[in-house]
């Protein structure tokens, strides 16, 4: 047995590019390149080059863990190459203009680098996508949690009404079957026609080798002290002090992605939002139909979605919470938060510094934190040394993009709540008087 997972994992690269660049010529679907995605034909020339560089086991990973994550998904070369096939098929959705890599980039951080996806007839959801790079390691998926596992997160875009709009999994199994490629990928991959639940497993399958670790803050804490710059090493002492970050984004070689992979309301949104009066429309049509279809509805098509987890477990405590995103590669995938409102790790830095948006439901452990200009410098110096090598051009534009938006706009910037010369609750009575 472990043999045979040697051999898997040695072949695995010349494996995936030889079937899919062969199942992937001309018989596939139009290339795409809608809502502004990157052509999917160039997206997979640029995922080749960045698979190239990985050897057996991906860099920044124990080779214990990434057995395991073999053995425990049972990944095998077959299996991989139909779920990137799939990734980058845009009949998965009813119009033929959308596909998982619509939304997951490979160009742009695996993400679309939007304030919240467009799906078929330019349908705008409620929600930002995350990125699907180490989505191996997630202990649930979607903003809200709702997705326990990979497989069953693959499966629910695709029968969403405004991301891919199949009306149901069988009419997304007829868009596969109309390439006959598939009936022997299939075969080959779990021994039988194709279905659903497969296609959701190979997908997940293709997902799990997307693994992207290996960044220059990793070379730091290896022992290369000049990895990272002066200023991000303070900021490194930041996230772990003062700035309070490491209390929900502890970063080590057991937890390397950077979460606590738990949900917390930590104010966005908060001031624009009536919490109470969602939570009882929720909680109503929840009762009339609580099906993990609906509540993908309710969570991407109305207002409920700033509910976040709540939505699943119905508990008053998890109202307005959030999953706790990975702060991997974070340099390259913006925008910020469910809801893709902050723009720049800037804004980000100052959405905490002023303690947030209060609201019932804060989580009690945001609060001013009392930053200045140059410690926010600092600590953004530190958050872009979390993207991989393999992103370095990317991450370096992207620094240098967001540096100068927030040198001309910081909209969640504070500096009487951070620095607490003013408390949030004189700032709702003030507003509330309509005094200045």
């Amino acid at each position: 047995m472990k043999s045979n997972a040697h051999a898997l994992r040695a072949v695995l690269l010349s494996s995936i590019v030889a079937v899919c660049s062969g199942a992937l010529q001309a018989a596939d679907a139009p290339s795409g390149g809608r809502h502004g995605a990157q052509d999917t034909r160039l997206q997979q020339q640029r995922l080749d080059k960045l698979l190239a560089t990985e050897g057996a086991v991906p860099k920044g990973i124990d080779p214990v863990v990434w057995n395991g994550i073999y053995a425990g998904a049972d990944l095998t070369p077959e299996r991989i190459a139909l779920g990137r096939k799939l990734y980058f098929d845009t009949r998965l959705s009813r119009d033929g203009s959308v596909s998982c890599a619509t939304c997951h980039d490979v160009s742009r951080g695996f993400t679309d680098r939007r304030n919240v996806s467009e799906g078929i007839g330019d349908h705008l959801g409620r929600r930002s996508a995350p990125t699907t790079l180490n989505a191996a390691f997630f202990q649930s998926m979607f903003w809200d949690g709702r997705a326990p596992t990979l497989e069953e997160q693959a499966k629910l875009p695709i029968l969403n009404p405004i991301e891919m709009g199949h009306p149901d999994a069988a009419s997304a199994m007829r868009a596969v079957g109309s390439d006959a490629a598939y009936k022997d990928m299939f075969q080959k991959a779990y021994g039988r026609a194709p279905n659903y639940d497969d296609l959701g497993r190979a997908i997940a399958s293709f997902e799990r080798t997307l693994v992207f670790l290996d960044a220059p803050f990793d070379h730091f804490a290896a022992g290369a002290r000049d990895a990272i710059s002066p200023a991000a090493q303070r900021g490194l002492a930041l996230f772990n002090g003062k700035a309070r970050c490491v209390g929900c984004h502890m970063i080590n070689s057991s937890n390397p992605l950077g979460t606590d992979n738990l949900f917390h309301n930590i104010g966005v949104s908060a001031r624009t939002q009536n919490f109470e009066a969602l939570a009882g429309k929720a909680l109503a049509a929840i009762k009339a139909d609580g099906s993990a279809t609906q509540l993908d509805k309710l969570a991407l098509e109305t207002d409920m979605s700033e509910l976040g987890r709540f939505m699943i477990t119905r508990n008053r405590s998890d109202i307005g919470a959030f999953k706790t995103e990975q702060l991997r590669n974070v340099g390259i995938t913006a925008p910020y938060m469910h809801d893709g409102t902050l723009q720049t790790l800037w804004d980000v830095a100052d959405h905490y510094n002023k303690g947030g948006e209060t609201n019932p439901y804060l989580d009690g452990g945001i609060e001013p934190l009392d930053l200045s200009e140059d410690e926010i410098n600092d600590l953004v110096a530190f958050l872009f040394t979390l993207t991989d090598t393999r992103f370095a051009a990317e991450n370096e534009t992207a620094m240098r993009d967001q540096k100068a938006l927030a040198a001309k706009h910081r909209p969640f910037r504070d500096d009487a709540l951070a620095h607490r010369q003013v408390l949030p609750f004189e700032t709702r009575v003030i507003g509330a008087a309509g005094l200045k």
